[in-house]
């Protein structure tokens, strides 16, 4: 796949061209994301953005469940898709991300991210959101983010 300027942002967001996720977009410029996930996201018909994967044996933890690593991780991805029209291609890093586990997900799930910016205009981005596995809610979370010049 090559690298292209999209709706969201950095310039390297590439869609999926192939697989349950095909039509949808990730960023190819995180290599631990890229590793843990594939994380996708995709805007919906009222303009919010939706961020999913697949759960795999590799999300999970010694219990069979999903690993709260993974949960955080996804989280940090979808504090960025749900904050894209406000951080306008802008580089960005995340200062605080908290969160509630709320229930497991098992292998095989759809594991979904939706949310709202809470705060934004400005530098500093605040975010809420919230995590299901097939459509049960698994992660509670906020976030801030913070709008950063790029490096010389």
């Amino acid at each position: 796949m090559s690298e292209q300027t999209t709706e969201y942002g950095y310039g390297h967001a590439v869609p999926a061209t192939e697989g349950e996720f095909a039509g949808w977009y990730h960023w190819s410029h995180d290599p631990f994301e890229s590793s843990s996930g594939p994380f996708f996201m995709r805007r919906e018909e009222d303009g919010s953005y939706l961020s999913a994967f697949r759960a795999e044996e590799k999300h999970m933890n010694g219990a069979g469940s999903m690993h709260g690593g993974c949960l955080m991780t996804f989280a940090d991805f979808a504090l960025f898709a749900i904050a894209t029209d406000e951080l306008k291609g802008a580089n960005a890093v995340t200062l605080n991300l908290s969160g509630d586990f709320l229930g497991g997900i098992s292998p095989g799930a759809l594991v979904e991210a939706r949310g709202e910016v809470t705060r934004g205009g400005g530098k500093t981005i605040f975010v809420r959101g919230l995590i299901t596995g097939d459509g049960k809610p698994a992660f509670s979370f906020t976030g801030i983010i913070r709008k950063i010049s790029p490096r010389a």
